[in-house]
């Protein structure tokens, strides 16, 4: 029972990080997506041309897309902007969002166009078996070995499995980096599935300037603005700030640890974890 409700407390921790990261992001930066720039260096490192590496991570992932393709499961479409681009080129396209924020979001862009199942793809039920089934960085939020189960069963014979996501490198100690399955653990469970790799290429190089981009929004702007308030609460209401700093100490303190430490730039994600694309064919039945 324990165990059960920590994951719920971890699945609305997620779900509201992408509901305030999308409106964040859109408001402030006119981001349209909720995954990672890809920084080939024609561009500058800067949050004002995120939404252009962005944009360069969609026509990457793209490209990859195999001939003969014509329905894609979009699993984790987020707010459906990757679905959008792959409709607007003539492929079918459904998606799986278990976030209600995201749902909605994606259901009024795409409209008729799509059907967005509002579920986890582990509870997922639907007759349609489809020509790929795709993760962009959605991966890394599901157990991996239902996840494989899950593609193998709505996947057509001869279908694909495309995987664009951050996994962990086996390295010794901590790091200040979560998320992410294990790569080796991945490998070691691929082979239990009728899936033969079409292809894969490793875009950690390209990935990676989006956690200096991240190091660099804690410093400039999320540490000046909590420093900001704490003044404030200290001039203003002085004995509540120490009550909080007391009762919240251990939080305070592993927020401060995981965030405002450092452990975080370009280089440690390059150390700690492995950006990969992965094209998988299922084996045709026989």
């Amino acid at each position: 029972m324990k165990k059960k409700k920590k994951k719920t407390k971890k699945v609305i921790s997620r779900e509201l990080g992408l509901e305030v990261g999308s409106i964040c992001g859109r408001y402030f930066l006119k981001l349209q997506h909720l995954h990672y720039g890809y920084w080939t260096g024609d561009i500058e490192v800067d949050a004002a041309n995120l939404h252009l590496a962005q944009d360069k991570y969609v026509k990457f992932t793209i490209s990859h897309v195999p001939d003969g393709v014509k329905t894609i499961l979009d699993v984790g479409c987020g707010t459906g902007e990757i679905a959008e681009t792959l409709l607007d080129m003539g492929y079918q396209v459904d998606g799986v969002s278990p976030c209600p924020f995201l749902k909605k979001r994606a259901s009024e862009l795409l409209g008729d166009r799509s059907h967005i199942f509002e579920c986890f793809y582990e509870d997922l039920q639907a007759a349609n078996r489809y020509d790929m089934v795709l993760f962009c960085e959605s991966f890394q939020y599901i157990d991996m070995e239902q996840a494989l189960s899950k593609t193998n069963e709505f996947l057509k014979s001869g279908g694909y499995l495309f995987i664009c996501d951050v996994f962990r490198k086996d390295i010794e100690g901590k790091m200040a980096m979560s998320g992410g399955h294990k790569l080796s653990k991945f490998y070691e469970l691929i082979d239990k599935f009728p899936f033969r790799l079409i292809e894969n290429v490793d875009i950690t190089e390209e990935t990676a300037p989006n956690m200096d981009l991240f190091c660099d929004v804690l410093e400039n702007v999320v540490q000046p603005v909590v420093d900001a308030g704490v003044r404030f609460f200290e001039s203003r209401y002085p004995i509540a700030l120490k009550f909080l700093r007391w009762k919240y100490r251990k939080k305070i303190g592993k927020v401060h640890k995981k965030y405002l430490e450092g452990g975080r730039s370009g280089e440690d994600f390059k150390k700690c974890k492995s950006y990969q694309l992965f094209l998988y064919k299922k084996d045709a039945q026989e």
